[in-house]
């Protein structure tokens, strides 16, 4: 038999992985919110991997909360994630996929693009995801990884936080509110610089949006999580000195 993965988190992000797994032949193990991740760490001090499959908003708790005995068998698959994020928590190298499909109830995974993968357990992934048909792909390098997290990120953040502002459908912010979306996108940008350190090189980033908004045009622009997602940029930028008026044009009008 093959050795155990833990996953924590068993949403809809989170059960495709561990069908994945099973498909593989990896036993799974789940730990989900009313459980003691310690208690499990002395039950399965040594699995396979450990998929961290929990929301944006939750994934410091988690990380920081980390057994010793798991840190270096982490899988990562957050939005909003940087090296910054694992780092913090003493974690120096998690295997990371940034995530390019869709999981909603009652509906089949939705692929927007092939997912990237990074690190000692990168292998793992693709294969548990090629078990379901999905795309993905490995990357071979730290500076290519934190390229794919900062795209993921502009996407996510642009699209929702313009979708605050035009509502409508990516196709629709890239054609017809196409200043929106530009100013902010230059903002996001902004505040990624600050977040890794480094000025990230904005041209491939832009032409790498396109891509993903062509994927799925039909892909609604604002979710629930829009809202938020503005608050947290701005509490960056806020923390970095940076204007960002776009952003705080929108924040001024949708957020209360």
């Amino acid at each position: 038999m093959k050795d155990p993965i833990i996953v924590i988190g068993l949403g809809e992000l989170g059960s495709v992985f561990a069908r994945g797994f099973l498909k593989t032949g990896h036993p799974v193990y789940p730990v989900t919110r009313d459980m003691d991740i310690l208690s499990t760490a002395n039950a399965y001090p040594t699995p396979k991997a450990v998929l961290i499959a929990v929301g944006e908003a939750d994934i410091h708790t988690v990380l920081n909360n980390c057994p010793e005995t798991w840190k270096d068998k982490l899988i990562l698959l957050q939005n909003e994630l940087l090296p910054r994020d694992w780092q913090a928590a003493d974690i120096s190298n998690p295997t990371v996929i940034s995530v390019w499909f869709e999981k909603k109830k009652g509906m089949d995974s939705k692929v927007v693009l092939p997912s990237p993968i990074y690190g000692p357990n990168a292998r793992l992934v693709f294969d548990a995801l090629a078990s379901l048909d999905i795309p993905s792909y490995l990357v071979d390098s730290e500076e290519e990884l934190a390229y794919e997290l900062v795209r993921k990120n502009l996407y996510i953040l642009t699209t929702n936080i313009a979708g605050l502002e035009v509502g409508g459908n990516v196709e629709a912010l890239m054609n017809q509110h196409t200043s929106v979306m530009q100013v902010v996108a230059n903002d996001v940008l902004d505040i990624q610089d600050w977040l890794t350190g480094q000025q990230n090189d904005r041209e491939r980033l832009m032409q790498g949006l396109i891509e993903a908004i062509n994927g799925d045009l039909e892909h609604g622009c604002m979710g629930r999580s829009a809202p938020a997602r503005l608050t947290r940029a701005l509490g960056f930028a806020d923390e970095a000195g940076l204007e960002v008026f776009g952003l705080r044009e929108i924040a001024s009008k949708h957020l209360k």
